[in-house]
């Protein structure tokens, strides 16, 4: 006997042939989410939206673009004065790549605000690391396209820091230029790997992150499993469809994004110099350094480290731990409460001087080195390395003082 289609015409169509009505179901419609969600979940969709956003207006970007070390820089310049729109289009993409950041970062907060790395989540936690890897190298290689001073000079210096690594540096950077120096090799295949290559990792990854956590099922605010309390239907008692509750939520979100990402895009597109910095209105010279050479303001944090550590290589290796130590951090964290709002008051403040020691990094490095501003990226770098050491002692040697965890969530 045949199996009975739920619906005819064009859509029943397609349900013979591909999981349309059933993918939509199982990830959107009857979905269910916490009922409790606040304003931290708004980040999560939001960074899907700028990847949308940066995935269109990189498309549109390559249409006019030459790759080439004579023609890179005007090309840029063709883009903005003479292609219709073209200015608009390059500013929504720079203004996204900071927009990118900015909620991926506050993403990663919410996580560690209310565990969403812990148990079942840790393979979730991992695609989103995954994710952010794979965000700053398509950012790192991406700031070099427009072939300016700093886009020049800022390879220069990042790929001359694996050139750091005992034995296989030299060949290691020779290899990631593609010449002796950096040059026009480099640029077209920074060009081909930020265009093509990276882009299709990303989209994996955030497909993959996206799974796992429909597999899982999202965190709330509470930190507990709405899984537990189902009813006689087998539906979460505090949980509601993601579709219509949560994406019309999410429009309000969305409202207030772009509401602020235009006032930037046609008030303040260089955002002070953090996001276009004035060297980079000058096309490449390879006889003129600048006279400060700094990362975009999403790199400052780990380069203030690097700056910090007297070694040349110790300081690569501090700038590459920063990030690598959060992929462990499920591991690191042994806590038996997820939210912050159960946990003890050490975990607080230490999550508070975290954020702070990150904030406090990024301005420094954005800043020409002085002493009291390297004593201050060593006192950062400390305080930073400091809560995955306390959080894996305070949590491993049961020495947390937790509030009890309600068994549904709270309003």
């Amino acid at each position: 006997m045949s199996e009975t289609r739920t619906s005819g015409g064009l859509v029943g169509w397609i349900d013979d042939r591909f999981p349309m009505t059933k993918m939509w179901r199982e990830h959107v419609s009857e979905y269910y989410a916490p009922k409790n969600f606040n304003f931290w979940y708004y980040f999560g969709s939001l960074a899907l939206l700028t990847l949308v956003i940066q995935v269109v207006t990189g498309i549109f970007l390559t249409m006019n673009y030459v790759p080439s070390d004579a023609r890179a820089f005007q090309s840029v310049e063709y883009i903005m004065r003479d292609v219709q729109w073209g200015w608009l289009i390059r500013y929504i993409h720079t203004t996204g790549a900071s927009a990118f950041f900015i909620v991926v970062y506050l993403h990663m907060f919410r996580a560690l605000l209310y565990g969403s790395h812990q148990k079942p989540r840790e393979l979730l936690w991992l695609f989103g690391c995954l994710i952010f890897l794979a965000l700053m190298a398509e950012a790192f290689m991406g700031y070099m396209l427009p072939w300016g001073q700093m886009s020049y000079w800022g390879a220069q210096v990042i790929i001359s820091l694996f050139g750091t690594i005992p034995y296989i540096g030299p060949d290691l950077a020779q290899w990631i230029r593609g010449d002796f120096v950096v040059s026009e090799i480099t640029l077209n295949r920074f060009f081909a790997l930020h265009v093509v290559a990276v882009p299709l990792v990303i989209i994996f990854l955030v497909v993959a992150h996206i799974l796992a956590l429909h597999e899982v099922g999202s965190n709330n605010p509470d930190g507990v499993d709405i899984k537990k309390n189902k009813d006689e239907n087998g539906v979460p008692k505090d949980g509601i469809p993601f579709h219509p509750y949560y994406t019309v939520k999410d429009l309000v979100g969305v409202g207030v994004y772009f509401i602020l990402f235009s006032v930037i895009v046609f008030y303040l597109p260089e955002f002070f110099g953090m996001f276009i910095e004035a060297p980079n209105f000058e096309k490449a010279n390879p006889q003129v350094t600048p006279d400060h050479i700094a990362p975009v303001w999403y790199f400052a944090a780990f380069y203030a480290m690097l700056r910090g550590v007297p070694d040349a290589f110790g300081g690569v290796v501090v700038m590459g731990t920063a990030v690598l130590i959060l992929f462990v951090l499920p591991w690191l964290d042994r806590g038996k409460v997820r939210s912050i709002r159960y946990r003890g008051l050490s975990y607080k403040v230490a999550l508070t001087l975290f954020a702070l020691s990150f904030v406090l990094l990024t301005y420094l490095g954005t800043q020409p080195p002085t002493t009291v501003y390297t004593m201050l990226a060593r006192l950062g770098t400390v305080v930073y390395f400091g809560f995955f050491v306390f959080l894996f002692i305070y949590t491993a040697f049961g020495l947390e003082k937790t509030k009890p965890v309600p068994e549904r969530v709270t309003s």
